[in-house]
This record gives structure tokens, sequence and C-alpha cells, in this order.
């Protein structure tokens, strides 16, 4: 994770960071990405008043450590038919400890203060005043080794259920076979997602230049622009607002929709009204979706029936929308006043903020899901399911059996 952390922000350009910070950045990426607390505070002098939050996950970073961390947890696990409860629980806590002491260190280290020059008249006003601007970040540590473990718990469960080869308690058997399929679809789903954003933003980069903030938005928060491509592309709706110098990274076409004076709806039709090419997110959910559904059929026995299966991708699809509309939520603030008087920096403060229609995105996941899962269960009726095995056809004997 802080190796993927480290490519990104030096794409980004952090490495000029001044008072050598890249460490400290780096260490407050990894801690954001697993859900760790990284308060933004200000400090301008006593005449002066600053405020700045930042919500954001880089859900790259994310999603690697998600990875390497669910594969780790299983790799010892991969032979065995059944594990019991307790062995499960000894196993995850030998991984809890490593992963506190990780978030621990990295915690101390992610806090940095810097300096914001003005410049001009108002700036050598707040230099005679002691109100010289500074912002910098903090871990905050105890919320973080709590949400940390809270995000390994979750993404250790997640791998039992998604993982065919892992043992599961004695108990739990009865679910794998409608609960495993459905985790392994939505997994597959949202990897497929961000493996078309690695192609096509390559492509972009090759085509169009700024190879740089690409890759930064690659390693960073890929995950983050086409999760919300899928939520989009289901009929979801989105609202926010951008406002002063800070944006959002790519595509274009958002900070065009967003920055306006008063929150702004996100959805297909306001984009296509800059750019018509968003409708192709529509296609590539159903055909997605579709194909999840296709998949989850594919992996459960074949008494299942078609409607069992409409049922389970929708529960699953309304659980991954609701996940990605909590994740992907932006908030994003800095402002600066002296003297009662605000944005002295000329243009300096500003905000991007990005939140879901939460339950219309999970209805409609839904809706969807109940679509998908039926079509799918009935693409996979003449697929053989793993382990089937051909009925033996009963012939009556012949007269040279007989003898």
């Amino acid at each position: 994770m802080a190796v993927v952390a480290a490519l990104g922000l030096l794409a980004a350009g952090a490495g000029d960071l001044p008072d050598n910070a890249f460490p400290q950045v780096v260490a407050a990426v990894v801690v954001m990405a697993v859900g760790g607390c990284v308060a933004v505070k200000g400090d301008a002098g006593v005449l002066a008043d600053t405020n700045a939050g930042l919500t954001v996950l880089p859900l790259s970073v994310t999603l690697v450590g998600a990875l390497v961390v669910a594969a780790g947890f299983l790799r010892p696990l991969r032979h065995r038919a059944v594990a019991g409860a307790r062995e499960l629980a000894l196993w995850a806590a030998r991984v809890a400890v490593l992963w506190l002491l990780a978030l621990l260190g990295l915690s101390f280290l992610a806090r940095h203060r810097f300096a914001i020059g003005i410049g001009g008249t108002i700036g050598d006003i707040g230099d005679l005043l002691g109100a010289t601007p500074k912002v910098g970040f903090e871990a905050e540590v105890w919320p973080t080794l709590l949400f940390g473990l809270c995000w390994l718990a979750g993404l250790l469960f997640l791998a039992l259920l998604v993982s065919r080869k892992a043992p599961l308690p004695a108990r739990l058997l009865g679910f794998q076979e409608s609960v495993r399929p459905a985790a392994f679809a939505m997994v597959v789903l949202l990897l497929a997602y961000v493996l078309i954003g690695v192609v096509v933003g390559l492509i972009v980069a090759v085509a169009r230049g700024h190879t740089a903030e690409t890759l930064a938005v690659i390693l960073l928060g890929l995950p983050n622009l086409v999760w919300l491509g899928l939520t989009l592309g289901l009929g979801a709706s989105w609202e926010g607002r951008v406002d002063g110098p800070f944006g959002l990274p790519m595509p274009h076409v958002l900070d065009q929709v967003l920055r306006t004076p008063d929150l702004s709806t996100l959805n297909l039709r306001t984009l296509s009204d800059y750019d018509g090419r968003v409708w192709w997110l529509l296609v590539v959910a159903a055909l997605l979706v579709l194909g999840a559904g296709f998949l989850m059929a594919a992996r459960s026995p074949a008494r299942v029936p078609p409607w069992h299966h409409a049922v389970h991708l929708a529960i699953a699809l309304a659980l991954t929308v609701l996940a990605v509309c909590l994740l992907s939520r932006i908030s994003a603030h800095y402002g600066l006043s002296l003297l009662g008087i605000g944005d002295i920096g000329g243009g300096l403060s500003g905000q991007v903020t990005l939140r879901p229609h939460l339950w219309r995105a999970v209805g409609l996941a839904a809706l969807w899901g109940l679509v998908a899962g039926f079509l799918g269960g009935l693409l996979a009726r003449g697929v053989r399911r793993r382990g089937e095995v051909e009925p033996v056809v009963d012939q009556a004997p012949t007269s040279g059996d007989v003898l």
C-alpha cells in the first residue's frame, strides 16, 4: 500500500514537497486508505482563523491493500475443507496484531504542517500581525486503530465469503451455496470496472498526453471514479459542488457539471449535456451486471431456480452499491479569514463535495439485480457446474445381455 501511495504521489508531483514531508504524506494516504482518521488543521495566529477538513478514501491504495492482505490470509487455509471458528479467530488475531502495529507506526509518522504563502499587501499585513497561515495534517491514533481494525475484520470476513477454497466452520457450510457465488460475482464486477478504467486511462494517457496526471489518478483514486460510473450507469444520482482552486482530477466533465454556485445534480442526463458519450456507462453497466448474474448462477448448484438467483443478486448488488456510495463520498474544504474578513488568500479558499442520493441508488441496484439475476439464471442452465455428474440413462437389457 505504501508503494502504490508513494508512486501515485510522485506522479502527482508531491515529491517536491517542502521540509522533506513526502514520507509523512505517504503515511497519511495509507492511513486514510484503511479508514483511519487524518485531521486537517489550520493555524494563522491570534487575529486570523482557518478551517479545513478532508474526507476522502484513496480507493486504489485501499484495493491493493485489500487484495494483498486477503491473499496472505487465505493462502495457509487453501487446502482445508473445514476449519473451526476458534481456529479461524486465532489466525485472524495474529494478522490483526501485525496490522495494528503497522497502523500505530503510520499514525505517528502521518503528521506535518506547511506554511502557506499569500503574497501581496494582505500577505504583508498577515506577517506583521503574526497571522501567517499554516495548514497541516495529523493522524488521530486511537480512532485510526479502531477503524483500521474494523476495516481488517470486514476484509477478512469478505475474503472467507468470496473464496471457494477457503474453509468455513461447520455451522456456516449451509450458507456457502447462496452467499459465496453472489459475493464472488460482486468482487469480479468491481474488479472488471477497475480493469476497464486502467485500460481507458492508459489509452487516454498515450493519446492525449498528461501521462503523470493520469498515472496519479490510476494509482490513487481510480476506483473512486469507475465505481462512481457503475452507480451512474445503474441510474443513480449524486449531488455536489466544486468551488475555488480545488477540483476533481478526471474526467473534466465532472468538474464542469459540479462547478456551480449551488449544489448540482450529477447523473447521466446532466453529464450528457456536456458529453454524450456518458450514455455508454448505461451499456457497460447492463453488460457487466448481466455477466455478474451469469457468473453467480454458473457457480451455484444446478438445482437453484432462476428466481432464487434474482433474489440473491438483488441483495448482493444493493449491498455493493451501498458500500460504493459510502466509500466514494468526497468532502474537502479550506478557508482563511483575517479580522473576520473571509478568503484573504485571494481565491485560496474552496471546497469540493460529492455525495450520493443513497437510497435511490440502493433501490435501483436491487431492481437491476432482480432482472440480471433472473436472466443470468436462465442463461446458465446449459452450463455444466463444477463437480456435476452426468445422469446415467437406464436401458432395457437386450437378448445378448440376458444370455
